[in-house]
C-alpha cells in the first residue's frame, strides 16, 4: 500500500491531486491514501473565510469548495488534521472527526482510525500554553482572541490520547514534537532556517504536548508540517519493560509551492485479512466514551485527574470489555459510513457573496455518532450556552479552577504552566515566509518583521524552503520513499473477538540499536530505503514547460493563487540576490 504524505495544504487540493496523478503516471504506481498534516483550509464559502486566521487579503477561496459542492471528487482517499489556518467553524462541527467532502476525512480535535489494518492517529491544532488547560469554549462569530485560540490544542485531547495502550502505526501533528530536531540533521535544518537557531539551541521549538505523546505512543511514523521545511529524524525510545525499544521515523514536509518538498510516498505493507476502507478504532471509541464527562466548554483552566489521592479514577484506558461494548453499540459494524452531507451552501463563483456571515451549524455526522455512543456534541453545547458538561467537580472530573468576575482565570495568572519551560508565546524568531495573523504582514512584504510576542501572534516557524541551486530549471525533484518494515507479529496486546474480520494492529519493534541512529544513515533523506526508485515532483509553471535538456515532461499547472505565488517567487529572488 502506498501512502502519500503532504505537509501544509493551504487549500491547494487541485495542485496536490495533480501532483499525485503525475507521479502515478510517471512511476506506474497507484497511491492508496493521502495524509495531509494541517492547514488544510476546508473553506466552503465566503462565510468560512471569515473564520480563518489569516490576513484579509489572503482569504482566498482556493479549490476545496469544488470537492465540497460535488463539482469534483477527491481521486484518492484523503485524511487530514487541522493546523492553525483553518475554517474553524467548519472544523468545530466535527469534534470527533468526519467527512468534510466525499473521500476526504477529518480526524477531529484528536482521533484514531484504521485503514486496511493500519492504525492512524492525529492531533489537530498547535500548542499554546495559555489556552492548553481551557475547554473548547469558542463559537462563531469569533472575536480576534477566539479566532486564534479556537485552534489551540487542549489538555483534554492529549489526556485522551495518553490513554491509548495498543500500538499506533502512524501519527500526525501540525507542529513538531519539542526536541525532535536533535534526532536528525540539525545543522542542515539551521542552514535552511537560520531564524530557528535560538529556539533549537534553547530547546523551546515545538510542542511539549506533542513530545509527551511521542514518548507515550511511540508510533512507527510521525508526520508533521507547520515549519514549511522538509526534515527527517529517527528517534529510538527507551524500552518499556522487557520489550525491545521502538523507533519512530519522523518526517516534516513543506507546503505546496514550486521547488518545495511537500510530498513524499511511503510504502506500507498491507496486513492480510484487513477490511477495506476506513474504520472506527474500538479502543479510541471506548476512550471517547470513558472521558466524555471530562469535557468542558468553558474557558476555566482545568487539570485532568491524576493518581494523587484526590480522584476516584484517573485511568481511563480502554479495557477489553469496554471495547467489546463499543463494538456492540455499533452493531458490530466498525466501517465509517459514507454519510457526508452539506451543512451550508457551497461557494458559487457566479454568485459571490462577500458579505456572507459565518455559519454555526451542527453536523449530522456528529449527531449520529453522539447518539450511538452517548457522547456530547460539544460544539452544539457551547452554541446553546450550556455549561453543564463537566461542571460536576470531584473524583472523576479532574480539577477546575475558579475565575474572577471579569471572566479571566485568577488561578493561572501567576501559576506555572503544566509545561514550565514553555516559551511558545514568547518566540522572537522571525520567519520571512510565515503566514502571521497580525499587522506584521504589511512589513513582511518589505522584508522586515517584528517580534510576534509583541502582538500575541502565533510563533509557528513556517519557513520558506531553499531553492535548489543544483536542480536546473525543468528538472523534476522530490524526496525519496520510506518503507514501513513488515510487522513481526499480527498479535496485539489485547485480542478482540469481533464479529468482523478485523485483525488487531501490530507494532514493528526493531532489535535494540547499538546507538542512537541518525536519519541520514537510515536513508530517510533523499534516496529512501533500499532500492526504491526516486520519484521527483515537477516544478509548477504558468506557461513554461522546462528546459530543452530536461529529462521529463513537466505538466502545465495553472497558478490559481497569484498573490501567494508572487510573494513566494519574490522572496526567492531576494534570497538569491543576497547570496
Amino acid at each position: 500500500m502506498k501512502i502519500a504524505v503532504e505537509g501544509c495544504c493551504h487549500g491547494e487540493l487541485d495542485k496536490i491531486y495533480e501532483t499525485i496523478g503525475y507521479l502515478e503516471n510517471k512511476e506506474g504506481v497507484k497511491v492508496d491514501l493521502l495524509l495531509c498534516c494541517g492547514d488544510f483550509q476546508a473553506v466552503r464559502n465566503e462565510g468560512d473565510m471569515k473564520c480563518m486566521a489569516v490576513p484579509a487579503k489572503y482569504r482566498t477561496m482556493q479549490t476545496f469548495y469544488k470537492y465540497y459542492s460535488g463539482e469534483k471528487k477527491a481521486p484518492v482517499l484523503t485524511i487530514f488534521i487541522g493546523g492553525n489556518h483553518e475554517a474553524s467553524n467548519h472544523m468545530q462541527e466535527l469534534p470527533y472527526g468526519g467527512w468534510v467532502a466525499p473521500n476526504i476525512y477529518y480526524l477531529g480535535y484528536a482521533g484514531v482510525i484504521r485503514y486496511k489494518g493500519i492504525r492512524i492517529g492525529g492531533l489537530s491544532g498547535i500548542f499554546k500554553s495559555h489556552d492548553y488547560r481551557k475547554g473548547h469554549h469558542e463559537f462563531p462569530p469569533y472575536n480576534p482572541e477566539t479566532l486564534r485560540s479556537v485552534y489551540h490544542i487542549r489538555n483534554i485531547e492529549v489526556f485522551k490520547l495518553k490513554q491509548i495502550q495498543m500500538p499506533i502505526d502512524i501519527f500526525m501533528s501540525h507542529d513538531w514534537p519539542r526536541g525532535i530536531y536533535h534526532y536528525g540533521s540539525t545543522g542542515e535544518l539551521l542552514r535552511k532556517k537560520k531564524f530557528l537557531r535560538q529556539e533549537v539551541e534553547s530547546n523551546t521549538l515545538g510542542s511539549p504536548a506533542a513530545a509527551e505523546l511521542l514518548a507515550h505512543l511511540q508510533p512507527s511514523y510521525w508526520f508533521s508540517a507547520h515549519l514549511h521545511v522538509k526534515f527527517a529524524a529517527l528517534k529510538q525510545h527507551p524500552p518499556k519493560g522487557n520489550a525491545a525499544p521502538r523507533t519512530t521515523k519522523f518526517l516534516s514536509l513543506d507546503k505546496c509551492l514550486p521547488y518545495r518538498e511537500f510530498l513524499q510516498i511511503v510504502d506500507v505493507p498491507e496486513r492480510p485479512g484487513s477490511s477495506e476502507g476506513l474504520e472506527y478504532d474500538p479502543e479510541w471509541l471506548a476512550i471517547l466514551k470513558a472521558t466524555n464527562s471530562l469535557q468542558r466548554t468553558t474557558s476555566h483552566p482545568w487539570n485532568p485527574p491524576q493518581n494523587n489521592g484526590l480522584h476516584e479514577r484517573w485511568d481511563f484506558s480502554a479495557s477489553e470489555a469496554a471495547m467489546m461494548e463499543v463494538v456492540e453499540e455499533m452493531s458490530g459494524e466498525l466501517a465509517i459510513p459514507d454519510n457526508f452531507s452539506r451543512t451550508v451552501p457551497a461557494y458559487d463563483p457566479a454568485k459571490p457573496q462577500p458579505h456572507a456571515s459565518p455559519s454555526c451549524s451542527t453536523n449530522p455526522q456528529t449527531t449520529e455518532l453522539c447518539a450511538t455512543l452517548g457522547l456530547t456534541d460539544i460544539y452544539a453545547q457551547v452554541g446553546q450556552g450550556d455549561d453543564k458538561l463537566g461542571r460536576a467537580l470531584g473524583s472523576a472530573g479532574g480539577e477546575e479552577e475558579d475565575e474572577g468576575d471579569d471572566g479571566h482565570s485568577t488561578g493561572s495568572v501567576d501559576e506555572p504552566s503544566e509545561y514550565p519551560t514553555d516559551t511558545s508565546g514568547l518566540s522572537s524568531s522571525y520567519n520571512p515566509d510565515e503566514i502571521t495573523i497580525e499587522d506584521e504582514w504589511e512589513e513582511e512584504e518589505g522584508g522586515e518583521g517584528k517580534e510576534e510576542a509583541k502582538s500575541g501572534s502565533e510563533s509557528k516557524g513556517v519557513a520558506k524552503g531553499d531553492k535548489r541551486s543544483d536542480c536546473p530549471a525543468g528538472e523534476i525533484h522530490t524526496p525519496g520513499r520510506m518503507v514501513l518494515p513488515e510487522p513481526k507479529s499480527d498479535a496485539s496486546p489485547i485480542r478482540l473477538p469481533f464479529p468482523l474480520n478485523l485483525p488487531p494492529p501490530s507494532h514493528s519493534t526493531p532489535a535494540p540499536a547499538r546507538s542512537q541512529p541518525s536519519a541520514e544513515k537510515e536513508g530517510l533523506w533523499e534516496g529512501g530505503e533500499g532500492d526504491a526508485p526516486v520519484v521527483r515532483i515537477p516544478k509548477r509553471t504558468s506557461g513554461e514547460t522546462g528546459d530543452a535538456g530536461s529529462t521529463g515532461i513537466t505538466p502545465r499547472i495553472k497558478r490559481r493563487n497569484q498573490v501567494i505565488y508572487t510573494t513566494a517567487d519574490d522572496d526567492e529572488e531576494e534570497e538569491e540576490s543576497e547570496n
